[in-house]
């Protein structure tokens, strides 16, 4: 049973879902609109171009989730999956997940969106085993600080290696499907590196390397 290991923002979805909840978070009037918004798409620039401060990110992702109770979190998010992610489905990307299933491969997605974001898209693409970076949580609610490495550029290796060997899989004959340059650590660690929709940098390294390219848009 081989790996098959997904990003999800812009590989399996078409956009990113951290910053999508950031701009519903302020089409709703969660937060302060002017300056989140600034702020959420100076966050994302900064990793399109490879220098986001993860951490100083995750705190900023984090801290609205304070704010509520689990309850009014899971309906917000409820919401956000009807009107922000459910458009962003690939149907391309969920055929590319059957096919993996019907091989008999074992899915995982791992990214560096926080686990509250990510954790009900996994479940709607039948994904059972997911890696994402983690909020703090104390007495059931969030404390706006995250928890534990970032699954984030090599924290994704390190995150991969732990559950690697807390289950007993491994990485032979992996797969990892990435649009981003950000996760060449981890691409450069399977056995099968697929580059889908690829940034100019990963597709430059992709072609250097002989990685397929792939499109699922």
């Amino acid at each position: 049973m081989a790996l098959a290991i997904f990003d999800l923002d812009n590989t399996l979805l078409a956009g990113d879902s951290d910053h999508a909840w950031g701009e519903f978070l302020v089409a709703k009037g969660i937060v302060d609109s002017d300056e989140f918004k600034a702020k959420n798409d100076e966050f994302y620039r900064q990793y399109q171009q490879g220098g986001l401060d993860i951490n100083a990110y995750l705190h900023f992702a984090l801290s609205p989730l304070s704010k509520y109770s689990r309850r009014e979190l899971e309906a917000m998010h409820a919401t956000f999956m009807t009107e922000y992610i459910t458009p962003l489905r690939l149907p391309k990307a969920d055929a590319l997940l059957q096919q993996h299933r019907d091989a008999g491969d074992f899915l995982m997605i791992i990214t560096a969106t926080n686990s509250f974001v990510t954790g009900p898209i996994a479940d709607a693409l039948g994904v059972k085993t997911l890696l994402a970076s983690e909020g703090e949580i104390i007495d059931g609610r969030y404390t706006g600080r995250p928890s534990g490495i970032p699954c984030f550029k090599s924290g994704k290796v390190s995150r991969l290696q732990h559950w690697l060997t807390e289950t007993e899989h491994s990485l032979d004959g992996s797969y990892f499907y990435s649009d981003s340059h950000n996760d060449l650590p981890l691409l450069e660690a399977v056995d099968h590196a697929v580059a889908v929709d690829p940034d100019d940098t990963l597709k430059a390294a992709a072609v250097a390397a002989g990685w397929p390219v792939i499109s699922l848009r």
